[in-house]
């Protein structure tokens, strides 16, 4: 099983990773860039700050608003994500599989280098 999640083989991949539409999801969200990827980084970055820095200081307010901002455009971008991937399945397959574009919408919050399946192709190889 773990094999499979590493090399994407389709036949011991467990059921809510099978089928071409899911393949398709998983290739089309690793061959972008998503803020996604970046939101623990801004939360742990958050939380170490927010202890540094005294609750009544000024200061604190700004790193707040800064996270909103970050988790604001994460937002942004993962609806950015699920329109272009909705269009993209049903130009191919006609009809959107059920639970594809949550999928794909939870992959993007992931690492990179965490996923599973791992990525098989790399940022800007889009599937055709």
């Amino acid at each position: 099983m773990r094999q499979a999640l590493d090399t994407g083989d389709e036949r011991f991949l467990p059921l809510r990773d099978k089928g071409p539409q899911k393949r398709y999801t998983r290739d089309y969200v690793d061959a972008r860039f998503s803020l996604g990827e970046y939101l623990m980084f801004g939360a742990l970055l958050f939380v170490v700050i927010s202890l540094i820095i005294p609750p009544t200081s000024a200061g604190i307010s700004y790193v707040l608003i800064g996270f909103w901002i970050m988790f604001l455009a994460v937002f942004v971008d993962v609806f950015i994500l699920s329109r272009k991937l909705r269009k993209r399945l049903t130009e191919k397959f006609g009809e959107v599989e059920r639970g594809s574009i949550w999928y794909g919408c939870m992959r993007a919050l992931q690492f990179r280098k965490l996923r599973l399946p791992k990525p098989q192709v790399k940022r800007g190889q889009f599937p055709a």
